[in-house]
């Protein structure tokens, strides 16, 4: 598939805040980094443990398990344990909702 889902409104989603999507089973961690926003798998390349319960630095998410840290806006790896880049997902805001590709 090949299409935009609505998933939450912009406007009740402020920079600096995170939340989890699940579109048609693939779980997506979508980040605000300054009224830009970004999507990811939920999924540390490391071990599997949910980003989403890390913590976001500027444009980093950090994996509570074993710290591993990844650019929020590509998904590359930035630092160890993981040395696998996380796949980003396509993410864009049309009139005010924010939208997945799947």
């Amino acid at each position: 598939m090949n299409e935009w889902v609505d998933v939450f409104s912009a406007a009740d989603f402020p920079p600096g805040t995170w939340q989890t999507v699940d579109v048609d089973g693939l779980v997506t961690i979508v980040v605000n980094v300054d009224g830009n926003f970004y999507g990811l798998e939920d999924c540390c390349t490391h071990d599997g443990g949910y980003l989403s319960s890390g913590e976001v630095e500027g444009d980093e998410i950090i994996c509570p398990r074993h710290g591993a840290r990844f650019d929020i806006k590509t998904g590359a790896v930035l630092a160890p344990p993981a040395y696998e880049d996380i796949n980003a997902v396509p993410v864009r805001v049309h009139q005010g909702v924010v939208q997945v590709k799947r």
